[in-house]
């Protein structure tokens, strides 16, 4: 007998698909001003729309640009060396012995995030050193954001 393909709710939130969870109804998901995603709704739209609605070309073309450069662990990695300094910058210095990768290695996936507009990049002397782009998270969050 074939085997039908289980199909995961559209309403799970990224963590539970990634932890591979199969539950049935939607997580709550507090967000200020906005109602939590309750089993009782009545539509999928009700629970898991995106908040500002279907995007076009260009618009999509640019999220694909920022999402493409996140999508490599070793840029991950580093990004998160950078932003856990908050609003301060990090020198290319002081990104390889943690990472355990070559500075041109560093500079390679800076560069993208950089191009990405998710880091800006400012010489000082030899080094370049790097900060986050608040506003081009910002973004990424409200695209993100379900229901």
């Amino acid at each position: 007998m074939p085997s039908t393909p289980s199909v995961r709710p559209a309403s799970l939130t990224i963590r539970d698909a990634a932890a591979g969870s199969d539950t049935s109804e939607c997580s709550p998901r507090p967000a200020a001003g906005a109602s939590s995603c309750a089993p009782e709704a009545s539509t999928a739209l009700d629970c898991c729309a995106l908040g500002a609605g279907p995007i076009d070309a260009a618009e999509a073309e640019h999220l694909a640009l920022r999402l493409k450069a996140l999508s490599d662990p070793t840029r991950l990695q580093l990004l998160s060396h950078v932003a856990a300094q908050g609003c301060g910058d990090v020198c290319a210095c002081d990104l390889t012995a943690p990472l355990g990768i070559s500075q041109p290695t560093v500079s390679h996936h800076m560069k993208k995030l950089v191009e990405a507009g998710l880091l800006t990049r400012e010489q000082k002397g030899r080094w370049a050193h790097y900060s986050v782009v608040p506003s081009a998270f910002a973004e990424l969050r409200a695209f993100l954001d379900l229901g």
